[in-house]
């Protein structure tokens, strides 16, 4: 008896409906979990643990969009580690290395390192007290977090072998400009951007290489945003379009090595698959053309921010300060942090993007298949 087409239609769209939901639910089932190296973008609440550290966000307004409320995060709600882990299928947020709690069972679906006011260098960051840099941060994956990880799974799987189904998540080297080469070296003339940049990502390469060492194998590496363009420069001049061309060039400068890298760096990490994120085109198209994905303030801090004269430095939000309404409409919560809206474009950029000018060579849920 012939299947009547209406009939046939209904069993087809069942089938479609099944398959999709089984392939969606299996899609990233390799990927157990992340390991997140970086600054403040990135930055879980590292520094909330920290004594004699000026760089933290563990007060409102920052977390008013948060579930728990403050948690150390640079933003109003949830970074750009958090999105993708949703978009992984991660059963819980990534913990932080400095929580005590932080151990056992917590640390299989990886463990954020990231400290706001990091560098590469180890030097970055000390003018606001105790940070922890990327090599430390490294360190303490190597030497606390390994041998705990292979003892969480057991003598039949140690933790390296286990290391490809992790992402590793690496986004630094913003404050090596902002806090360290803009403040020491352009008017010493000791050393040209070009030669400060070059340094600081072979110190990057070598970092990369560590991690590969230890297993790693799956790299996201996120650009340096459009620093130039953050409310913190507002007033200075001479400043073109809205942003302050001279930080920029740094940041573009960065980002162009570093994306070089992501081919460069292959032959001395055989097996392994570096994504590059291009953070700073995915916000500067933002600020460039913001009707287009709902933006409507590119310029201003949605928080207020404690200016120089009291006493703040002009990025960090005024405790218990005020905050706008429409938080979805800004680019920046603070002096120089984007607001979860933003995060949510980058996510989703760097999620599902096939253009290799956002995201190279491929996007992070292609490598998260592989």
């Amino acid at each position: 008896m012939k299947m009547s087409t209406e009939l046939l239609l209904i069993l087809l769209f069942a089938y479609l409906l099944q398959y999709c939901t089984a392939n969606n639910m299996n899609n990233n089932a390799s990927i157990k979990g992340m390991f997140v190296f970086g600054s403040s973008l990135v930055d879980n609440g590292n520094n909330n643990f920290l004594q004699n550290s000026l760089a933290k966000a563990d007060y409102l307004p920052y977390g008013v969009d948060f579930p728990s409320g403050p948690s150390g995060r640079f933003t109003n709600g949830k970074n750009v580690i958090d999105l993708l882990g949703e978009k992984l299928n991660l059963p819980s947020l990534i913990p932080t290395f400095s929580d005590p709690s932080t151990k056992g069972t917590k640390i299989l679906h990886g463990v954020n390192y990231a400290s706001a006011a990091s560098g590469i260098l180890d030097d970055t960051g000390s003018l606001v007290g105790h940070v922890i840099s990327l090599n430390e941060q490294i360190k303490k994956f190597e030497e606390v977090t390994l041998p705990e990880l292979k003892a969480q799974l057991g003598h039949s799987s140690s933790s390296r072998d286990s290391l490809p189904n992790y992402l590793f998540v690496v986004g630094s080297g913003g404050n090596d400009y902002l806090f360290n080469y803009f403040l020491k070296y352009p008017k010493s003339n000791l050393t040209t951007l070009q030669s400060f940049t070059l340094n600081l990502t072979n110190l990057l390469s070598q970092h990369l290489k560590k991690l590969y060492s230890l297993g790693g194998r799956k790299f996201v590496l996120i650009s340096l945003n459009p620093i130039g363009c953050s409310p913190m420069v507002e007033g200075v001049r001479p400043m073109r379009d809205g942003c302050l061309q001279c930080l920029n060039r740094a940041a573009h400068l960065f980002n162009t090595h570093l994306k070089n890298m992501v081919d460069d760096i292959k032959t001395h990490m055989p097996g392994s698959t570096l994504v590059f994120v291009n953070s700073y085109k995915i916000i500067r198209d933002i600020i460039k053309n913001p009707v287009s994905t709902g933006f409507r303030d590119t310029s201003n801090a949605c928080c207020k921010v404690e200016s120089q004269s009291e006493g703040g430095n002009g990025i960090l939000c005024k405790r218990g300060g005020e905050v706008c309404a429409e938080r979805s409409h800004h680019v920046f919560f603070d002096g120089l942090h984007p607001t979860e809206a933003v995060n949510v474009h980058i996510a989703n950029k760097a999620f599902h993007s096939y253009y290799k000018n956002e995201v190279y060579p491929i996007n992070v849920n292609q490598l998260a298949k592989l």
